[in-house]
C-alpha cells in the first residue's frame, strides 16, 4: 500500500511563486488602493481596515486573478466590496472627540485653499457623478474600466464624467465669485 504524498518541493515552489505575485501586487497598488480606500470612506482608520481586509481577500483569491493587467480593477472591486460589507455588519456610528478637529486659522493660503475647495467642491458632486471622476482622475481608469467596475455602459460613464466636470467648473466658479463679492 502507498500513500500518494504529494512533491513537496512543487508544492513549495507554488507557495514561493505565489507570494512572490502577492507581494508585487501590494507593493504596485497598495498606495493607489489605500487613496481610493480614503476618498471613498473619509476615514483614515477604517480605510486602513478595509485596505487590510481587500489585501487578504486578494491573497486567497489570488489564483482567480488570470490577467495581471487587469489586477488593479480587481482589486478596486475587491475594496468595494468589502466596503460594502462593512455596511452589512455595521454597528452604531460613534464620534471620537479626538477626532473632530477646529479649522486652524493660521492655515496656509494658495494651493491649501484651493485643494480645500476642489475636495468640498467634488463632495457636492451627486455619486453618480463623483465616483466616475476620482476612478478616472485619482486611480488613471479609463472609460472601458469605470465602466467595468460600475457596471454601466461606457456611453454612460462618458457622460457622467462630462456632467461631472461641468458641475465641478459651476461649483469652483460659484465659490470663487461669492468669495470675491463677500470680501469686495
Amino acid at each position: 500500500m502507498t500513500r500518494n504524498i504529494p512533491d513537496t518541493d512543487a508544492v513549495l515552489s507554488d507557495m514561493k511563486t505565489k507570494q512572490l505575485k502577492y507581494e508585487a501586487l501590494v507593493k504596485a497598488y497598495h498606495a493607489d488602493v489605500f487613496r481610493y480606500a480614503v476618498w471613498l470612506i473619509k476615514d483614515r482608520a477604517i480605510a486602513e481596515d478595509v485596505v487590510q481586509e481587500t489585501f487578504l481577500r486578494a491573497w486567497k483569491s489570488l489564483d482567480s486573478l488570470q490577467d495581471d493587467a487587469a489586477a488593479k480593477a480587481w482589486l478596486i472591486t475587491i475594496l468595494r466590496r468589502e466596503n460594502a460589507r462593512r455596511f452589512e455588519r455595521k454597528a452604531f456610528d460613534l464620534v471620537d472627540i479626538d477626532d473632530v478637529s477646529i479649522a486652524d486659522q493660521k492655515q496656509e493660503q494658495g494651493t491649501v485653499a484651493e485643494r480645500r475647495d476642489l475636495r468640498v467642491a467634488i463632495e457636492k458632486l451627486s455619486e453618480e457623478y463623483r465616483e466616475p471622476l476620482v476612478l478616472q482622475v485619482m486611480m488613471g481608469f479609463s472609460g472601458d474600466e469605470i465602466a467595468q467596475q460600475l457596471g454601466l455602459n461606457k456611453n454612460t460613464v462618458m457622460t457622467r464624467l462630462f456632467r461631472a466636470r461641468s458641475q465641478l467648473k459651476d461649483l469652483m466658479t460659484t465659490g470663487v465669485s461669492t468669495e470675491v463679492k463677500a470680501s469686495g
